[in-house]
This record gives structure tokens, C-alpha cells and sequence, in this order.
């Protein structure tokens, strides 16, 4: 499901780092500082994927440099001498939540497959407070692998992306993009860390489990469903879906079921969502399901799916698929739902993850 940065890339670093560095001048300096000057005052900053530390002075104080590569950080050291350096991956970042006011990424994540990125980021969110600030650069384009026209170096692993697909991934993991722009090869974005939850999403999901909105209170938890009275997580421990509960990480990479939201406004009650909202919701779902085609969605709650798609709608499997997938749709797992008994919402959860007869 997910795996490390990939080896080849830090090797390539390692190995012809200098090399490549010494041909990059830092054409983004003023973008470095503008950055420095949004990020709260003495809130820690991350240069992720510092390189040799082109942008990592610019970019304010306190910063902690981050890098897959021993032989970057050594670079770095020489350009910013009092940041702390540490070797990382971006995927699984050592930094305790919430600690980080604003994160740097200058075609860093374009390392990542694609498909990796969106876990990628919601370990970001993860580590950043809400208001945190954003910058991220990646490659333009539709190209992925390790044979990128034109690059010098060689050897290392590329993925493009288009400026809707990086707001998407973005949206996704939990950030309100302000800004996106297209300049040249590279497409670069401007977000904020939103209060509420990142998608935990990836390649080979047997269900996507998709509920309605973040609930304030799940949203500073940093997990779906987190509310004691909320029944998701009993029911999918009864459905034999995950094995550990309020744990969204382990149930994609152990057992292969992604969580979502149609809106991803946190809100106190769901009443609060409109049908423009759960109608936008959908069609962004419904595009990343296209993208990394989960064997089927389940909804959760009938609310946002019979104000965007079919008023009528029941409990079950619907006629009208979404992204080219089967969706089922289940009620809400609400404290406040107490008509529908867990024993019918862990049968409810079992026949999603069985699969349309």
C-alpha cells in the first residue's frame, strides 16, 4: 500500500547531490521570503526537502531542515548553520503534531508516486497547527518514473502534476489552497492547514469508507468518528473491516480501507452543510475515486447522498455509481441515529466491504 522514499532517488543524492546542486541557484528567493514573513512570529517552519539549503535561510526562524539524503544535510549545514537538521522521510515525518506554523516544500514531493502523495500530506497535516502555512512546488505535467526527459542527473523518481490535481490533493489532505500557478514545469501552491481532518487515502483500497463532513470535535482529535457515542469504529471492529480502533493510518495500510469525507468543512452538526457543498463534495470524491479506484465507496449517513445525487435514496447499493465504482450507501453511525442498532450497522459495513451481489 505505501513504502518509503524511494532508495534510488536518495542514492542519486548521495552520490551526485553536489553535483547537482551546485548548477541551482535560488530563482525562488523572494517567494522564500514572503513565505518567512506569513508564518506566525516564532512559530517553528520546515524546509522539507531542503537539498543544500538554497531556500532553508530565507525561509525565518525557527526552521528545522528535513532530508532522505545525509549527504544534503551536510550541504546544508554550511548555508544554515543554527537550523536543526534531520534526516526524514517524507512520509513518515518525526515531528509531534501540531508543531509546525508553516512547511516549504520545493519539488520535494515530486519524489512521491502519485499515489503515495495524499498519505504523504496527511502525515503534514498531522504535524501542523491549524492556520499553518504552506508552500508547495512540484513538477507540471502528466509524467511519471525514473527516465524524466531532460534531467541531467538521472536516475531519480519523478511525478508530475496539473494545477487541479494538486488543489485536489490538497483540498484532500486537510489545506484551503489560495493560490495555485503554472509556470513553466513546475506548478507550485499556496495553502493554509484547515481544522479538520486529511483524507487517508491510497492505491488498492477493497473500500473507501466516506462520511458526511468532520465533526468539530473529530477534527481536533485527528480522526474520523472520534466522538465515544459515535458507532463507526464498534462497527467496523464487529465487521471485521480494521483491528485497532480511531485508527484511519492502520486500517488503509493493514486492511485497505481509506476514509474520506464528502465535505471537508468540520462543522458541530451536519444540518449545518448546504446542498452546493455536498454537491461539490461529491464530484471531488467521485474524481478521486476515479484516480485510485477503490473496489467500492461506502457513504455513511444517507443525508449528503440524497442532497446531491438521489433524494430517494435507501439503505444498500445504489443504482448510480460513483467514479466508475459501486456505492453503498449506510446510516449515520451517530450517537444521535439511535434507531439503527450497531448489530445493523455492522451488518451494514459487512455487506459494503463484501462487494454488490
Amino acid at each position: 500500500m505505501i513504502g518509503g522514499m524511494d532508495r534510488s532517488t536518495v542514492a542519486v543524492y548521495e552520490d551526485r547531490g553536489l553535483e547537482w546542486a551546485a548548477g541551482k541557484r535560488p530563482v525562488r528567493r523572494p517567494a522564500a521570503r514572503a513565505f518567512a514573513t506569513a508564518v506566525r512570529t516564532g512559530g517553528w517552519r520546515a524546509d522539507l526537502g531542503c537539498g543544500a539549503g538554497r531556500y532553508t535561510p530565507d525561509l525565518g526562524a525557527p526552521v528545522v531542515a528535513l532530508d532522505a539524503s545525509a549527504t544534503m544535510l551536510a550541504a546544508c549545514r554550511a548555508e544554515a548553520p543554527r537550523a536543526p537538521l534531520v534526516r526524514a522521510d517524507l512520509e513518515a515525518l518525526p515531528l509531534r503534531r501540531g508543531v509546525l506554523d508553516g512547511a516549504w516544500a520545493n519539488m520535494s514531493y515530486q519524489h512521491l508516486p502519485r499515489v503515495r502523495v495524499p498519505l504523504a500530506l496527511a502525515d503534514l497535516h498531522r504535524a501542523c497547527a491549524v492556520g499553518a502555512r504552506l508552500d508547495v512546488q512540484v513538477l507540471a505535467g502528466d509524467y511519471e518514473g525514473r527516465a524524466l526527459p531532460d534531467d541531467r542527473v538521472g536516475g531519480r523518481y519523478f511525478a508530475g502534476w496539473s494545477s487541479d490535481q494538486l488543489v485536489d490533493v490538497l483540498a484532500g489532505a486537510g489545506f484551503v489552497v489560495e493560490q495555485v500557478e503554472v509556470e513553466g514545469d513546475e506548478v507550485r501552491a499556496r495553502a493554509v492547514r484547515d481544522r479538520t481532518l486529511a483524507d487517508t487515502v491510497g492505491a488498492g483500497m477493497r473500500l473507501l469508507v466516506c462520511g458526511l463532513n468532520p465533526s468539530v470535535y473529530s477534527a481536533d482529535a485527528g480522526v474520523g468518528f472520534a466522538r465515544p457515542g459515535n458507532r463507526f469504529w464498534p462497527a467496523a471492529l464487529g465487521a471485521g473491516l480494521v483491528t485497532r480502533d480511531r485508527d484511519a493510518r492502520h486500517a488503509l495500510v493493514a486492511h485497505g480501507i481509506g476514509m474520506t469525507d464528502l465535505v471537508k468543512r468540520a462543522t458541530s452538526r451536519a444540518a449545518e452543510l448546504d446542498r452546493d457543498e455536498y454537491r461539490a463534495g461529491v464530484e471531488r470524491v467521485g474524481r478521486l475515486v476515479e484516480w485510485l479506484a477503490p473496489t467500492a465507496v461506502c457513504c455513511v449517513g444517507l443525508a449528503g447522498w440524497r442532497a446531491a445525487v438521489d433524494r430517494r435514496a435507501r439503505a444498500g447499493w445504489q443504482l448510480r455509481p460513483l467514479g466508475g465504482r459501486p456505492v453503498y450507501v449506510m446510516p449515520s453511525t451517530s450517537g444521535l441515529n439511535a434507531r439503527t442498532p450497531l448489530d445493523a450497522l455492522v451488518d451494514h459495513l459487512r455487506a459494503a466491504a463484501a462487494g454488490p451481489p
